[in-house]
């Protein structure tokens, strides 16, 4: 039989390091008046450390009357006594640090190359400090783009990549930060969004281009032209609409490419043409005919309450007016597919319902209750302001599955009945959900069911 003792070797670990006893190296943090001289034994801190143990193996460290001196004037002591705690005893206490600290802490043990604490920091930063990650997106992304191990903290950043883009701050961005930033594919903003921001930052790199490019004579086209030689690649022009193309994209087209500009002509004017170009297929694209992806956003922060981040990816499973306006159908297609969400257009409206069902659909002819489905309502879709959403009260039944009728939401919150061809949907009372307002019958042109999966 074996016993294991570790709390009581990482106390005894950090009164070693509150006592000095033995020290062997010291180290120098800080700089100017916050600087502080800190003491540490090389073993323990070779054994912890990928850092240390290189400066040592390899001859990188000063020695003056018997002690290993380190200089780490990028770091400040309070920091650098909190990795220290960490490397003796396994301990560190982040509460009491504000966002920028923490991230000062963050490029700390990147430099240290203490991998357990990257991963700790980050994942506190992200859930902690949200507020402070928002107010600096693109200075973190500047400095954790590159690097596979932040890819938690990137991703975090690019979940708001509209703000990015938006930013005061977006003509400054490196240009590696820039061609990072349109080779990704998840985005949740519009290609002509994207294509105006490019023109934003290609502007601010060239101060003599008059800013209205009508203005502009060959050499003007010339100079801006190499100025974003490298990123027009990376614009995916297919997703871009024929007319925004022509307001937004024609009047600076003269930096495109003849190629390119043919094709994107014979695409936009022949819906069979095949292209010939290998362009970059369109970002994250969900199969909607009558909602787009900011209505997926809000959908996802309803879901799990994260601030409009883009957690999820949303597949079409089921729309009516492709597969066929029959519950068998619906079941045949959504059946046992996990959490998903419906989406409903009212017929000549702009109204769109709908319900999100976390658990899944079946035809067993039973009834579920939760209290995570949710119905929604948005008078005018492309208002964001009309939304209103519902939460069941977890009352049953918040969910029914009834093999002989499509989706239904509560008792008779909301639900579908198909008649002779035609879809008409019912709210007949709030009894599983607050109410929403919503009318008694409502014919509709079509709607959708989404498979929701967790990224």
């Amino acid at each position: 039989m074996s016993f294991e003792y570790f709390e009581e070797t990482c106390n005894d670990y950090e009164k070693l390091l509150e006592t000095e006893k033995g020290c062997d190296v010291i180290i120098y943090a800080g700089e100017n008046e916050n600087l502080k001289e800190i003491h540490a034994h090389s073993f323990i801190i070779c054994a912890r450390s990928q850092y240390f143990y290189a400066a040592f193996y390899n001859d990188w460290v000063e020695k003056e009357n018997e002690k290993f001196i380190f200089k780490k004037p990028n770091i400040p002591s309070k920091l650098f006594e909190i990795i220290l705690r960490f490397i003796y005893c396994g301990k560190i206490d982040l509460t009491n640090l504000q966002g920028p600290e923490i991230l000062k802490l963050l490029m700390a043990v990147d430099e240290l190359n203490i991998q357990s604490l990257i991963s700790c920091i980050q994942g506190y930063l992200i859930e902690n400090h949200y507020e402070f990650l928002q107010e600096n997106l693109i200075d973190i992304l500047q400095i954790f783009y590159h690097n596979e191990l932040f890819t938690s903290l990137v991703n975090c950043c690019l979940d708001k990549i509209e703000m990015i883009f938006n930013s005061d701050k977006f003509i400054y961005l490196e240009a590696s930060l820039l061609e990072f930033l349109l080779k990704q594919d998840n985005f949740d903003l519009n290609e002509i969004e994207i294509w105006e921001g490019l023109i934003k930052w290609g502007l601010a790199q060239e101060q003599e281009l008059n800013q209205d490019v009508s203005k502009w004579n060959q050499d003007d086209f010339n100079i801006f032209k190499r100025i974003l030689y490298k990123f027009i690649p990376l614009i995916r022009f297919y997703g871009i609409s024929s007319k925004d193309y022509f307001d937004k994209v024609k009047p600076y087209e003269e930096i495109l490419s003849k190629e390119l500009q043919e094709e994107i002509l014979n695409f936009h004017l022949d819906p069979e043409y095949i292209p010939t170009i290998d362009l970059f297929l369109p970002r994250y694209f969900i199969d909607s005919n009558f909602v787009n992806r900011k209505h997926f956003t809000l959908f996802a922060s309803w879901i799990d309450g994260k601030r409009g981040k883009m957690c999820y990816k949303f597949n079409l499973l089921y729309r009516a007016s492709r597969d066929g306006n029959m519950a068998a159908v619906f079941h045949a297609k959504c059946d046992n597919k996990g959490a998903t969400i419906v989406v409903v257009k009212f017929t000549n409206s702009e109204q769109i319902v709908g319900g999100y069902n976390p658990l899944f659909w079946d035809s067993s002819n039973s009834v579920k209750s939760t209290n995570d489905s949710f119905i929604f309502s948005f008078s005018d879709k492309n208002n964001f302001q009309s939304a209103k959403v519902a939460y069941s009260n977890g009352c049953k039944p918040s969910i029914q599955n009834y093999s002989h009728c499509g989706p239904i939401f509560g008792v008779h919150d909301l639900y579908v009945i198909y008649s002779g061809g035609h879809i008409i949907w019912y709210h007949l009372g709030s009894y599983s959900y607050p109410t929403l307002n919503l009318p008694n019958r409502m014919d509709v042109d079509d709607f959708e069911v989404f498979q929701v999966i967790k990224k």
